[in-house]
Formats: C-alpha cells, structure tokens, sequence
C-alpha cells in the first residue's frame, strides 16, 4: 500500500468533457502520462496532448457501436494489480501489463434520458458498462490508484494536485473511492427502479406547469377506469389522489370537491343529490375546475346538477348509464370509475440529492380514543360533527383550521403559516358563503399554543373543539373552554400534512 501515490499514467475515458481541459492540463504538468479512448481521446489531442489509445494496448478496436471499448485484461490488469504484490507483479511481467495510477470515469446520463421520456431503446444504451466498472475497479484499488469519478470533482483534484506537487495521499484515494461508491450505488439504483417501473409509466400531457415534463409510474388501471375526457395531467393526479385519500375516511353517502389538493366542499347525507348541493354549497366559487368524487353509484339526478358546474375530473364507484351520457357532454370532462381504492403503504417525496421516506398516515381520529379534557362535554351530534371535521383536516395542507356543521364543510383555512391566519380564513369562508357559525365544530391538525384560536371561535358561537393536544400550554385553552362553557375533546394524534 503507498501512502503518497506518485502518479505515471491516467486512463480517461468521460462522457462530458466539460471542466476536463483543466485537469488534463494539471496532470500533463506533473508529466503524467495519458490513455484514453474514442472521443476523449479526441479531446486530449485537441489540447495538444499526447495521448496512446486504449486500442494501442488491448489490440481491439472499439466494438459494437462502443459498447465494448476498455472492458480487456490490458486496462483491468493495470488498474487492479497491487503494487507490492509478488503475484501481481509477476503476472503483469508475464503479460506485460503497465499500471494504470489514475482513473477519470464518468457515465451515461442514463437517470437524465429517463427523465427527458427518452425511448426504451435510448434509456437501455445509457446504461453504462465500461465506466461503472472501471469506476468499481479503481475504487477497490484505492491502496494504489486514484479515481475521480465525477465531474464536479475536477476542480478539487487540481487543487490536490498543485497543492501536493503532483502526489495524492491515501487518505485522500480513500474519500475518493467512497464517493465513487456512493456513485455507483445511486447510478445502480436508479436503473434497477427504471425496471420495476418498466411498462408501468405513463406519460402525462405535462408536469406541474406545460414547461415541465411529467409521467406516472404504476398501474394506474388497477384504480381508475376512464369513460370520456381528455388525458389525465399531473396535477390533476395529485387531486384525484387527495380526494380519493379523503373519500376513503367516509362510509356514509359523502361528496366532495377538491381544488388544490385540499377540500373546499364535503358534505355526507341521508341522499347523493343532497350531499352533492351541500358539498358544493360549501365553496361555489374554488369548486370551479375542481375534482369532484362520491362514494355511491351516480345516478341521472345528481349527474344533471352536477352538469351546471364546469369541474376537470368526476369520479364515482359506478354510473347509472343515463348519468354516464350526462357527463360525456362535456367533451374535455374527464369521467372516472374508482375499481379499487389502493393506497401506498410508504411514501416517498423526492427533496435535495435523495428522497425522503414516511408511513402513510393510516390512523383515523374516532370517538373511542377522544379525550374529554374540559368540564363541559360534547353531545353526541357535536361528536359526528368532530370527528367528521379532524377527518378532514387531517387531508388539508397544515396549518388549517375546519369548521363543520352538520356534517357539511362551512369552512377551512388551508396551508397557513399561522393557526390563527387558517381560523380567520375557515370563518371568513363560512361568513362569505352565508353560513352560521352559531352551533359549527371546529377541528386543528395540530395543538393549540396559546387560548387566542379557542376564544375567537367562542366569539363566533362555536361551543365545540377538537384537536390533538400536547402543547406545555394547554390548560391556557381549556381554562378558556371551562369559563366559556365550550367543550374540547384532544385526540393524541397530530395530522400536520405538507
């Protein structure tokens, strides 16, 4: 093992050659010698380097299509023998094998073909072979050779090498080596993912905004079967997928509207056409564009309502055919089935270079694991209009505040920075849409810091709360709820939802 590597002979062999010249212009000046093939070798030699062909050494050209350039025991030989090893060094004296002190390796841009919709055929050519390997192989030799097997570690290695007149210490080889590793992993990943995944993306008219690129990967026709419309977008998979996450918490006949990913409209009747007019009454004005689902078959009356509201998507468990015809009127109406509701048990959110992994929130607030924290006890109507309203702001954008009221949604405050700024928009709404606040619940996705959202609630005639409860000051806000005679229940379990 040599702690200061003394470098004779570089194999570069990249796919992008930008910040490259740099590098190979270091090297040169510690008269470093290079190797290396097709276009990079190109490259030197436009630099006016001298630069000997990996064909020079191997005695074989670049074969099919380049799918095979360096993969020979000429250049694994050179990069993987140990320098102080008797038999190594024995069998590259028999095969007269020149060591090679540092590997320059980039590869295929294949995680970037698959996100640009490449074709299957471009995507399989961008899985690097060569480069993945000599990667591995300079990295397992990092005792005796150097690998730099990015990009952005160019600049770096100039550094190091001006710095240490043209040697590399091992401990230096060693970081190296784990961040080509870690490469390599991410790059192996990525593919292995691009199989699951293989057959089951479907691509979508675009992503968030129409400059953005966009696919589903999954078996969407397991959930949805679609009747009429135009093609699903991206965003209006991310409410379809919001709404059908809440539709799912009701057992009664329920419909909801959804904008944004959150609920502007819910209400849950004895009848479909009922629940349809009080969900909508909730927010005519966002139900415009909306996804609207329910949880019962759609027959012809409510289907005739619903006609008079332009919305993007409709979704039901099932149609009766009268209703069906209603709703294809609209040609770019997109009219859905719900076959199976399926939902992720884990789920994954792509943030900085990684991706972040959570338990889907399963748990469901009900009345046997309410806590009864005030003196005044909620009756058992303002019960179902509780539990109906943490149900939905446990699927609203925190900070946010619901207000219900006989198991209509009257009003939300919805991504708020502020739990008061989401209580004074959840009563704006209502006031706005002409509900009476006198006798509606409210419910928070999250504790109560200070008494100032209980006391403005009272202020408008809500007597019930619930909320998850735990913040150092909650006796501030069930002493306010004990003078003012309001009920409180706390459920133990915090819904924040970013």
């Amino acid at each position: 093992m040599n702690e200061l590597l003394k470098p004779q002979k570089a194999l570069i062999s990249v796919f992008h050659k930008d910040g490259l010249d740099e590098l190979v212009s270091a090297l040169d000046a510690f008269d470093v010698k290079f190797l290396s093939t097709g276009g990079t070798e190109a490259h030197i030699r436009k630099l006016g380097k001298n630069v000997e062909a990996v064909e020079d050494i191997t005695g074989y050209p670049s074969i099919l299509g380049g799918r095979v350039k360096t993969l020979h025991p000429a250049v694994f030989g050179g990069i993987l023998a140990r320098r102080g090893h008797e038999g190594d060094h024995a069998d590259m004296a028999e095969h007269k094998l020149s060591p090679i002190d540092i590997v320059i390796v980039d590869l295929y841009p294949f995680t970037e073909t698959v996100a640009s919709g490449g074709k299957e055929s471009e995507i399989i050519e961008k899985i690097d072979i060569g480069g993945i390997s000599l990667i591995r192989a300079a990295a397992k030799n990092f005792a005796d050779v150097w690998i730099i097997s990015n990009r952005n570690q160019y600049a770096r290695a100039v550094e190091i090498l001006r710095k240490n007149n043209g040697s590399i210490d091992l401990a230096t080889r060693k970081q190296f080596a784990m961040e080509a590793f870690a490469i390599s992993s991410e790059y192996d990943t990525a593919i292995q993912q691009w199989f699951a995944n293989a057959g089951e993306r479907k691509t979508l008219r675009y992503g968030e905004n129409p400059h953005q690129k966009g696919y589903f990967k999954g078996k969407l026709d397991e959930v949805l079967q679609q009747h009429h419309g135009k093609e699903l977008s991206y965003n209006n998979l991310l409410d379809i997928d919001a709404t059908l996450n809440l539709l799912n918490e009701f057992s009664e006949p329920t419909f909801i509207v959804v904008k944004h990913n959150n609920a502007c409209g819910l209400a849950s009747r004895a009848s479909l056409i009922e629940a349809w007019k009080d969900a909508l009454a909730g927010d005519p004005v966002s139900a415009f564009g909306g996804v609207i689902a329910c949880n019962r078959t759609l027959d012809a009356a409510t289907a005739t309502e619903i006609d008079k509201l332009f919305c993007e998507v409709v979704m039901a468990p099932d149609y009766d055919p009268e209703a069906l015809e209603i709703l294809k009127q609209k040609k770019n109406r997109i009219v859905l089935s719900i076959r199976e509701l399926k939902f992720v048990a884990w789920q994954e959110r792509s943030i900085l270079n990684g991706t972040l992994v959570q338990e889907r929130n399963s748990i469901t607030d009900t009345r046997e694991n309410l806590e009864m924290v005030t003196k005044t006890k909620p009756t058992d109507e303002q019960i179902e209009d509780l539990l109906f309203a943490s149900k939905i702001s446990k699927h609203t954008k925190s900070n946010t505040i619901v207000l219900a009221k006989n198991k209509q949604l009257i009003g939300s405050g919805t991504g708020q920075t502020s739990r008061v700024d989401a209580l004074r928009q959840s009563l704006d709404k209502a006031v706005n849409f002409g509900f009476e606040t006198e006798g509606a619940v409210m419910a928070s996705d999250a504790f109560f810091p200070f008494p100032d959202c209980v006391e403005i609630a009272d202020k408008q005639g809500i007597k019930a709360v619930i909320q998850p409860g735990g913040s150092i000051k909650d006796n501030l806000s069930i002493s306010y709820c004990d003078d003012h005679d309001m009920a409180m229940v706390f459920t133990g379990t915090r819904h924040f939802k970013h």
